[in-house]
């Protein structure tokens, strides 16, 4: 990866929860955050 390809992921990332942030009030990021998380239990559950 290089490094404009990674400050342009990076920016995305920023600007995607800047319009979470500002037009939703974090509840996509929310959801997806509690999804991660079950997701994570589920796996653990296959170790």
């Amino acid at each position: 990866m290089t490094n404009q390809l990674a400050i342009l992921l990076g920016a995305a990332i920023v600007i995607g929860l800047g319009v979470d942030w500002q037009y939703f009030d974090w509840a996509n990021t929310i959801f997806l955050t509690r999804k991660l998380v079950d997701l994570i239990e589920w796996m653990q559950f296959w170790r």
